[in-house]
């Protein structure tokens, strides 16, 4: 049990009012306990107490670790689950809830009062999850040095005639080379026109001299995420297309240069589109400028004109702006920053120079 962030959520929940708090997001319970399952549709919880006496709820068919550091009660498939959550409650206090909590369990304990309210807990999860701390920090530090160097090697797979699929397929075995678990995410491969949709999903396309060549791509190492894209160019770029690199490499630098403590992030996301506005593109960046990431490719929190969060040390988010031209081309450029007690540490340190790939 990791009782550190254990208690920094449980500081955010009684500042809700709450001293006790059913967790039932795998993800968030592996993030305190080490112990991952997927559920499917069988109960998988974690109750957390400020008196400290913690509950993993456990069916007889999940495999974990004998040693959790944590009690664990057992049901099996015919047992009543949700009673047996009930005994564990203080029906004298409120129940916060995480926003995975499926109806069919929720619905039962507020009609049998198995708490004196409930109250929705996720942001005390989910801000804390946001903080990473020294190990996390260390864990996202080398996921994106492996994909700094994956990088380096997914531009030598292009050449005259190759398809974005027989490039995307070949993607996962670097990754695994180069000492990560997995990828992150589909890798995005995607040439020339399109480049143009921001979640292209790679086909039979062949590169064309002058396509551009982009790639979002992302690994996983000791369970952390890596994400990143560059947009490359074969053989030759235009002028047309060596313009939009440049206001987006301008833009994705506008935005990491501000970075800091007490920066509200949609100043951020503000600092890369105004940018990008300006020089006539406005609605050809279509989307956030930046999200979460950690034990989840895309965690809780975005980098938004809608954010109202300030960043603070410790958070880990990418600034990736772009701009996508219909039936023409797209340009995108992603780092993951970390914000550090007095400024910024980019994790991706591959060059945001064009780059001309001969192939």
């Amino acid at each position: 049990m990791h009782q550190e962030r254990a208690q920094r959520i449980l500081k955010a929940l009684e500042e809700l009012g709450a001293e006790q708090m059913l967790i039932t997001d795998p993800m968030s319970i592996y993030y305190l306990t080490d112990v991952y399952v997927q559920p499917y549709e069988r109960f998988f919880g974690l109750l957390l107490r400020t008196d400290g006496h913690h509950i993993l709820f456990l069916n007889r068919l999940f495999h974990v670790p004998q040693e959790v550091g944590i009690e664990k009660v057992w049901y099996s498939d015919t047992d009543p689950v949700t009673e047996i959550i009930t005994q564990y409650l203080d029906a004298s206090k409120p129940l916060a809830v995480d926003k995975d909590l499926k109806a069919r369990h929720l619905l039962p304990l507020m009609e049998s009062r198995a708490a004196a309210g409930f109250l929705n807990g996720s942001l005390a999860v989910d801000r804390t999850r946001g903080i990473k701390d020294a190990e996390e920090q260390a864990k996202m530090i080398a996921a994106s040095e492996i994909n700094d160097a994956a990088m380096a090697r997914f531009k030598t797979l292009v050449h005259e005639g190759v398809t974005e699929l027989e490039i995307a397929a070949q993607i996962p075995d670097i990754y695994r080379e180069l000492g990560a678990e997995s990828c992150s995410f589909t890798p995005l491969v995607a040439f020339g026109a399109n480049a143009a949709d921001p979640h292209h999903e790679p086909d039979n396309t062949p590169v064309k001299p002058g396509d551009c060549v982009l790639f979002d791509v992302g690994c996983i190492k000791d369970g952390y995420c890596s994400d990143m894209t560059r947009t490359f160019f074969f053989r030759e770029v235009s002028e047309h297309c060596r313009t939009i690199y440049n206001i987006v490499r301008r833009a994705n630098e506008a935005a990491e240069a501000l970075i800091r403590p007490g920066v509200p992030l949609c100043k951020l996301d503000a600092a890369a589109r105004d940018l990008i506005t300006a020089e006539g593109y406005g609605p050809q960046f279509n989307h956030r400028l930046g999200h979460f990431i950690g034990l989840s490719e895309h965690e809780y929190g975005d980098v938004s004109s809608a954010s109202d969060w300030q960043a603070e040390p410790g958070m880990i988010f990418s600034i990736e702006p772009g701009i996508y031209l219909s039936n023409d081309t797209g340009v995108r450029l992603e780092d993951l920053v970390l914000v550090t007690d007095d400024g910024v540490q980019l994790l991706n340190r591959y060059s945001h120079e064009l780059e001309i790939i001969d192939g």
